[in-house]
């Protein structure tokens, strides 16, 4: 048959000299048996997921193709939060117009992804009869909270998520579901599940994999060696995620609830470290660069920071807050001062750094080792809040986000927050963090950066509706050419070409 070719590399190439001499041979290919691997689980289990994690955060191709970050990124700027201070590196995706089949975006958001996919379903063919010990248990659920992420968010990049009247589309095409032999089906049954399964049936596997991953990794009792690894914790963070779009509200409340646990909001301090190192209070899970990882300019940093001497700090493409969102901002909500306002601040160190509402927030260390923050616990306060709000329970909405808030802005004291209270907070408080587009598309909103005092490009001062083509990727052209379960009659439709 045709396949997507995927990058294919084993996640096991790191650390295996801990191990016996007779698995180096094997090692590189992720051919071991299942009594091997139960063996090397049982002397480092961690040793399975370093490769994955070092895919997250590696350069693929260009500048603008740092895997994991840069896909998130992409996303984040077809929203109105983010403004762009020059034409850029990623001036496609804010004007719109990277879409299409052909295009590089499309393919490499889409290479991201299934590659992550590929290599968990490597590891977890090492265990067919399933995750027996807690070293296996530890290891197969990281791997299905991987791929309970991948097939949550798949659905939204590649299909209107939800329909006009705001319900879920779950009977729309979604994406290929590519399984491994612990899940139990036939290789006949694999293989039909890999044309354009329905956004019901993706986001079934998804749940499926999330929940596994959260009873295995508490069963367990893992405890990580790091915040690179994924703990209970942090699957219960993905599967809030998860239940938060796909709009279970009561699970979301739980599962977020459970997730920040043993997590307090990080104070003033933190908030002003520059959002660069995974040692903070707050993060929950990311990948620590070091000098052997670093990146440099084709990094998130490069784009975002702009202290950093990279496009971001030589002012070629500074990212800014949308007017709209920092008038939104009270003055004495220490968040404000992540941000110039509109005279802008001359005394920055950098000229990006010194332009009208040009953010602050992400710093620079001095050598480009600033680490990739994956998920930080005020998300969780902001999932937990918005469930219960959604729930009618805005009383005790107002009291999680008051957890957050009294952190943020002191001489906040609501006792009922609705939906969009939260929303507003969501939109500050993980400002250029990845989350915005997901936003959009859940809550069936357009973009709209057309307003007095814009502080947008004049080339991306445009109004996008929800049901405009133009949100949702087509499908990689090669994946069509290359993918005997899908054919040019289902793709979809728009994306500009």
């Amino acid at each position: 048959m045709k396949a997507y070719k995927l990058i294919i590399a084993s996640a096991l190439t790191l650390s295996l000299t801990a191990c016996s001499d007779s698995y180096m041979d094997t090692a590189e290919t992720g051919s071991l048996t299942p009594e091997e691997a139960g063996e090397v689980a049982a002397k480092d289990a961690d040793i399975f997921l370093n490769g994955i994690w070092s895919y997250m955060a590696d350069v693929t191709d260009d500048h603008d193709d740092f895997n994991y970050m840069a896909a998130l990124h992409a996303l984040d700027m077809m929203g109105d939060d983010i403004a762009m201070g020059g034409v850029h590196f990623f001036v496609f995706d804010y004007r719109f117009e990277y879409s299409g089949g052909n295009y590089a975006r499309v393919r490499r958001t889409w290479r991201v992804f299934y590659t992550m996919l590929t290599r968990v379903n490597e590891i977890l063919d090492m265990f067919p009869e399933g995750a027996k010990t807690d070293d296996e248990k530890a290891i197969v659920g990281q791997c299905l909270a991987i791929r309970g992420l991948a097939y949550t968010v798949l659905p939204m990049i590649y299909q209107k998520p939800v329909k006009d009247d705001g319900s879920l589309n779950l009977d729309a095409p979604g994406v290929p579901i590519y399984l491994s032999e612990i899940d139990g089906l036939t290789l006949e049954e694999r293989e039909a599940l890999k044309g354009r399964n329905t956004v019901g049936k993706v986001w079934q596997q998804a749940e499926k994999d999330l929940e596994e991953a959260v009873k295995l990794l508490e069963e367990s009792g893992y405890v990580r060696p790091s915040k690179l690894f994924i703990d209970a914790n942090v699957a219960n963070g993905l599967a809030a995620r998860y239940y938060l779009y796909t709009q279970q509200w009561a699970k979301a409340e739980t599962a977020a609830n459970k997730a920040r646990a043993g997590y307090a909001p990080m104070d003033q301090v933190g908030l002003h470290d520059g959002f660069m190192d995974l040692n903070n209070e707050e993060w929950m899970w990311g990948f620590d660069h070091t000098d052997n990882t670093t990146t440099m300019y084709a990094s998130f940093f490069s784009h975002v920071s702009n202290f950093a001497p990279g496009y971001g700090g030589l002012g070629l493409s500074s990212r800014l807050i949308d007017k709209r969102l920092y008038d939104q901002i009270p003055d004495d909500d220490y968040r404000k001062s992540l941000f110039n306002g509109p005279e802008g601040d001359k005394s920055q160190s950098t000229t990006g750094a010194q332009m009208p509402y040009a953010n602050l927030k992400f710093g620079f260390d001095g050598n480009w080792t600033m680490d990739y923050m994956y998920m930080r616990a005020a998300e969780m306060y902001l999932i937990e809040a918005e469930a219960l709000a959604r729930q009618g329970k805005n009383t005790e909405a107002a009291t999680v986000l008051g957890l957050l808030m009294a952190e943020r802005q002191p001489s906040w004291n609501k006792t009922s927050v609705t939906v969009a209270d939260v929303q507003l907070q969501r939109s500050i408080e993980l400002w250029c963090e990845g989350f915005s587009y997901f936003d959009k598309r859940r809550n069936n909103e357009g973009a709209n950066r057309v307003y007095e005092g814009t502080n947008h490009l004049s080339s991306a001062q445009m109004i996008v509706p929800a049901d405009s083509a133009v949100w949702t990727y087509q499908l990689p052209r090669s994946e069509i050419q290359e993918n005997n379960y899908i054919d040019e009659t289902e793709q979809n439709p728009g994306g500009e070409e």
